[in-house]
């Protein structure tokens, strides 16, 4: 099992910035992708950042260079790097790691974080 604690979550001014760390522990034999998600009120979870452990890292276009996905995968940790925070990007962030539990399985395993609130207002 892979367990998922994130932090770095809080209350910011539009235009500024935030980091959200997010540490993986557990029983696992590799992780193998590493995300951000985030939820707004009353919407749907959306990816923010996407980092494989082939160095890959992926974005949705409409976020314009404004969040950096760094996924570093010898010490199982994940970082979002937000800045020019804006009053849309209030939401809860969420963690995603796929992992594989076992060398001896290919399998691929979700597991998510319990969320950090990020909210931004003047």
């Amino acid at each position: 099992q892979v367990h998922l604690v994130e932090s770095g979550g809080g209350l910011v001014q539009p235009g500024e910035s935030l980091r959200l760390s997010c540490a993986a522990s557990g029983s696992f034999f590799r992780i193998t992708r590493m995300n951000w998600y985030r939820q707004a009120p009353g919407k749907k979870r959306v990816l923010v950042a996407a980092s494989g452990n082939d160095g890959t890292t992926n974005y949705p276009y409409w976020l314009l260079g404004r969040f950096t996905i760094s996924g570093d995968y010898a010490k199982n940790t994940v970082y979002l790097q937000m800045n020019n925070l804006k009053p849309e990007d209030t939401a809860v962030y969420f963690c995603n790691v796929q992992a594989r539990l076992s060398s001896e399985s290919v399998v691929v395993d979700d597991y998510w974080g319990q969320g950090t609130q990020v909210t931004v207002r003047s």
